[in-house]
């Protein structure tokens, strides 16, 4: 009965290059299990780090874009990087994969190197329909590999009770392989700073209140439901919209078009287009009044977790794993956006918008309840969502695979 002793990640996102929530997991969780365990980390780019743990990166396939559709370029070069990553010399007991772009790479890797792999879901592609936008056809294919992986592996982790009931909804898979470890957070990292010079730089007035947005610029971020509701936004607050990388030209264009809008009819709408450091966010955070999260589609929010951490009052969207992580006037508040049954479309969307704004001014307007509401959200991180705890639990699930006899 073999021991383990090493764990393989496959990942697309790992630093320098993250981008979303599940670079963000996969970072500090590598760390987090490198105190237990020996860990590897393939990842997309061009990284080469020795340690533990130790990092490998695989370059994009430039062929893939080649004489074909320019939006399948990005699923079939993950297929591709999928087969190198699984094919290359494996002595890890367990291979863990992270989103659907390495999914396929712990099949693969489980049939040549006869191991256990494990997936964690940070989203579901059935759940992501916009992303024929994106991707074209090829959306067909990404949810094929993703389908594929979880009905065929050893151990599935949903990072949240309502993840874990889309998996068993959505896919033919047994209950028992379907486990819930939540995301975490360091809260030694993110915690409340009193510097505010990023604010000066970005545009920001110190001064005065604002209302914060981090992410990407997505469909499932629900940016655009907050951009709509800044008309009905207190005047008094600031909106600060941390917010780039457009998943496709259509929304780009809706959100310059939306926060042009909004600015013409009212200062202190200011719009940071890059990635920027953690360093300055966690100052964003900490100096916010409010941090509001619109999602439609959060299978958990670790970004809610970040602002909790800076003691920061959040107004979040009412779905998925969110309420498992922000509690109704005790950390933060939540608003349902009613969305049509079998989309991530609101019934109403200017509704929606205007019960964010409403959420959002009566956070703001009250400093006690700001308070309040920070100081419960870092409480609440601390005691439920540190990165060792979630670790113990992963090398835990690990070892009921590798240990256990077949």
């Amino acid at each position: 009965m073999p021991k383990l002793n090493k764990v393989a990640l496959f990942t697309n996102e790992y630093p320098p290059y993250v981008y979303g929530g599940a670079g963000v997991h996969v970072e500090y969780l590598s760390r987090a299990l490198a105190k237990r365990i020996m860990v590897e980390v393939r990842c997309f780019g061009d990284q080469m780090i020795s340690g533990n743990p130790a990092v490998h990166g695989y370059p994009r396939w430039e062929q893939a874009k080649q004489n074909t559709d320019p939006r399948f370029a990005g699923a079939v070069d993950a297929f591709h990087r999928s087969l190198a990553m699984a094919k290359d010399q494996l002595d890890a007991q367990v291979v863990h994969c992270h989103t659907w772009y390495t999914d396929m790479g712990g099949v693969l890797a489980s049939k040549l190197w006869n191991v256990p792999y494990v997936l964690t879901i940070h989203s579901l592609e059935p759940l992501r329909p916009w992303k024929v936008e994106q991707l074209g056809n090829a959306y067909h294919l990404s949810a094929w590999m993703e389908r594929t992986a979880i009905e065929q592996a050893d151990a599935v982790i949903a990072v949240s009770r309502e993840t874990r009931e889309d998996v068993l909804r959505l896919f033919n898979i047994d209950s028992e392989r379907v486990h819930i470890i939540h995301n975490g957070i360091d809260p030694n990292e993110y915690r409340p700073v009193e510097s505010r010079d990023a604010l000066v730089r970005y545009g920001i007035d110190p001064e005065k209140p604002y209302v914060l947005f981090v992410g990407r610029i997505t469909r499932q971020k629900g940016i655009i439901h907050l951009v709509n509701a800044i008309p009905a936004i207190d005047p008094a607050l600031q909106v600060v919209l941390c917010a780039g990388a457009p998943d496709t030209p259509e929304i780009g264009r809706e959100m310059e078009q939306g926060v042009a809008t909004a600015a013409a009819d009212r200062p202190g709408v200011i719009w940071i287009r890059e990635m920027i450091s953690r360093p300055d966010v966690i100052q964003l955070y900490s100096q916010a009044a409010v941090f509001c999260c619109p999602s439609v589609y959060e299978p958990f929010g670790i970004i809610n977790l970040e602002a909790m951490a800076c003691e920061t009052a959040v107004v979040a969207s009412a779905v998925g794993g969110i309420p498992e992580v922000v509690v109704p006037e005790e950390t933060g508040m939540l608003v349902d956006p009613h969305l049509r049954p079998g989309t991530f479309d609101p019934l109403d969307p200017a509704e929606f918008s205007n019960a964010l704004a409403g959420a959002i001014n009566r956070v703001a307007r009250d400093p006690e309840l700001r308070r309040r509401l920070g100081v419960q959200g870092r409480k609440r991180v601390l005691e439920h969502f540190s990165w060792d705890s979630i670790a113990e639990r992963t090398v835990d699930l690990y070892r009921s695979l590798v240990e256990t006899p077949a």
